[in-house]
């Protein structure tokens, strides 16, 4: 005799399948080895990222679940060919990416020309976007061929025990003319909110940190060196930057130690509490803190159309050593755009030269 299955049994028994599947689903974990896996693993919450090479030409682009955990098992490389890239992207929510130590390697000796991303050869640029909230850890990136990080994250972020490698980019190849072949290897640019970069080791040819816009921006106990510093900007118009704080920061070799830097030609912006501490410099080349309302230029006629307050120098003190003929500190402000006082009384600059601070007379506590 067949069974009998009541309408409401098999509602129950279908309820039950479809919630299973659903919860297979969401549970379930990938692997990935080659572009082809990527499709299928996107779909899991946790995913292993194993070493291969992604063909020239294409980029290994992760849109992934909230709640996703990515775990590398291996090396990521690229093959060559000049394009716009990016090479990596992740996107997704409450992430957890951990590199557990591997590298991305850009391949930047194929590309540096010492011309950098505005000539020469086009370049994959940025090399990694990184649009996750969450956390994004213990991962290495070598050799990036312009920018190494784009930072937009929608929602907070943590960025920790990262290494990024350009050191090989300090020296001139056939093509970049006798100097340095890695050019605009900028570490980490900016544009976020409630953003955290932390414990991590950048060598490269550029700033070492870029803020162009944004608030509530952590940049900490991380080394910096061979580039153009830490810097706020180039900030150009109709941006807001409020609430930075940049401590505890080790800058060994670069041309300045900290930066503020706005277009001449911006206008509507406003920058606002920047706080340095306990940040210690070494072997800068040109300026320990530069503050520049003309760039691109330097030193230049400043414009007025962004508006600069509460920089200031807490506790523990900022050290800088610049070298000779460097300047200790260059203000260079538009009349009337740099606001308020300053305290600057934890600021130490030793070596190099005095330089100009001009339309401004708010700096408190600090004399060079």
């Amino acid at each position: 005799m067949g069974l009998y299955h009541s309408p409401t049994m098999l509602f129950a028994v279908t309820a039950f399948i479809l919630s299973g599947a659903t919860l297979a689903t969401a549970a379930c974990s990938a692997t990935i080895n080659s572009l082809a896996d990527v499709a299928a693993a996107v779909k899991c919450t946790s995913i292993t990222l194993n070493g291969f090479t992604v063909p020239a030409g294409q980029g290994l682009t992760l849109s992934l679940a909230s709640g996703t955990t990515v775990t590398m098992n291996g090396d990521i490389s690229f093959g060559n060919v000049s394009w716009a890239g990016p090479l990596f992207t992740v996107s997704g929510t409450s992430v957890t990416f951990n590199g557990n130590g591997h590298t991305f390697n850009g391949g930047g000796p194929f590309y540096w020309d010492g011309l950098g991303i505005n000539g020469g050869v086009q370049k994959p640029d940025p090399m990694m976007k990184i649009k996750i909230s969450g956390t994004y850890e213990n991962v290495k990136v070598v050799n990036s061929p312009g920018r190494v990080y784009s930072v937009s994250n929608p929602a907070p972020l943590v960025m920790t025990g990262l290494v990024i490698d350009n050191s090989q980019g300090d020296l001139p190849n056939s093509r970049s003319g006798g100097i340095a072949a890695g050019h605009n290897t900028d570490g980490f640019d900016v544009s976020t909110t409630d953003l955290t970069i932390q414990n991590s080791q950048i060598h490269n040819q550029d700033d070492c940190l870029a803020i162009n816009k944004g608030s509530n921006i952590v940049f900490k106990g991380n080394s910096c060196t061979g580039g153009h510093g830490i810097s706020v900007g180039s900030i150009d118009s109709d941006v807001t930057v409020s609430g930075v704080v940049i401590s505890g920061n080790t800058i060994i070799n670069n041309d300045q130690a900290l930066r503020i830097k706005m277009k001449s030609t911006a206008t509507g912006s406003t920058v606002s509490n920047i706080t340095y501490s306990g940040n210690t410099a070494t072997g800068i080349r040109q300026f320990g803190v530069i503050i520049d309302q003309s760039y691109p230029s330097t030193l230049g006629t400043p414009g007025t159309g962004v508006i600069l307050s509460a920089v200031n120098f807490g506790t523990p003190a900022t050290t800088i050593s610049v070298n000779s003929g460097a300047q200790k500190v260059a203000v260079n402000c538009g009349k009337g755009s740099c606001t308020g006082t300053w305290n600057w009384s934890n600021l130490k600059v030793t070596g190099g030269v005095s330089g100009a601070i001009t339309n401004f007379a708010g700096i408190s506590g600090f004399t060079e």
